[in-house]
């Protein structure tokens, strides 16, 4: 199958309105991989149908359009500095505070990163405070995933350390299902980014990695403003390698750890304390 013009020029503005996530020119490539399934599924004989459909507003299907063309890509301890800047600096030091430790993934796909961050609690800091994390993710197939903790043996062969494997998995058949005892510890929501976000208690960590990529100028902008609302003064905001927060100026300051580096929030742009927030109604626990 193929796309016209118009119709990808319809589609990527419907992408960028609902996720932020720009689809450039050179794009519909991608667009025509992952709608073709979707067609076949819904029984379109073209592209060009589906969009149709999409135009006359067929119930489900723009968001089924949209989740599509939205990138899942993740594994487990993917790119490995920043879990070893979590392990050996960020989390010793929310430890010794003897308070509640909020962690949010906040691009968690499904789930990698929320459970790789559990393991390392309860591997290296299980007499510490108690620590709750939540993975939240555009996509809500994705969100499903990550909540059932069901991985293939190819999935858990991406950057899953055999010990760790064999500690908090269970083998059930061709698959691999993780421990209650770091599902406890883990809920996942649906959440777009590029949208008010949901009433929420502060956090202390923020994993926004390899998102705001996606993202145009503005878009970033509104992110990260948002970010500094829900991150407790001090907070720290975990980003992607190709990332920045020059959009916000002084608001973060970046530290540096051998080949890890992290952006701490400076205590006068913090906006945020203990109370949820008002964005809209809804609560994450």
């Amino acid at each position: 199958m193929t796309i016209c013009r118009a119709d990808y020029d319809y589609v990527r503005r419907i992408v960028r309105h609902d996720s932020a996530i720009e689809l450039d020119d050179t794009k519909e490539y991608l667009v025509t991989a992952r709608l073709t399934p979707l067609a076949r599924r819904e029984g379109a004989t073209s592209l060009g149908e589906l969009v149709d459909r999409l135009r006359r507003g067929a119930p489900g299907l723009r968001h089924d359009v949209v989740e599509a063309l939205t990138t899942n890509e993740t594994s487990f301890f993917r790119d490995v500095h920043p879990f070893d800047a979590l392990r050996e600096h960020i989390l010793p030091g929310l430890c010794t505070a003897r308070r509640p430790v909020r962690i949010w993934s906040a691009a968690s796909s499904t789930g990698q990163e929320a459970y790789s961050v559990s393991m390392l609690v309860r591997s290296h800091f299980r007499d510490g405070p108690p620590v709750t994390i939540l993975g939240t993710d555009l996509s809500r197939e994705a969100v499903a995933r990550a909540s059932a903790g069901r991985y293939s043996q190819l999935e858990v062969n991406r950057g899953l350390p055999a010990r760790m494997l064999v500690s908090w998995f269970d083998r059930d058949g061709l698959m691999w299902q993780v421990k209650d005892e770091l599902r406890q510890m883990v809920t996942f929501r649906e959440l777009n980014l590029a949208r008010p976000w949901p009433s929420m208690p502060t956090v202390d960590v923020v994993l926004l990695r390899n998102v705001l990529i996606y993202f145009d100028v503005a878009a970033r902008r509104g992110v990260l403003a948002q970010v500094t609302r829900v991150l407790r003064p001090g907070g720290v905001l975990l980003l992607g390698s190709a990332e920045t927060t020059y959009e916000l100026g002084p608001s973060f300051e970046r530290v540096q750890l051998g080949r890890a580096s992290f952006h701490r929030l400076r205590p006068h742009a913090a906006t945020g304390s203990d109370e949820p927030r008002r964005n809209h109604e809804g609560s994450y626990r």
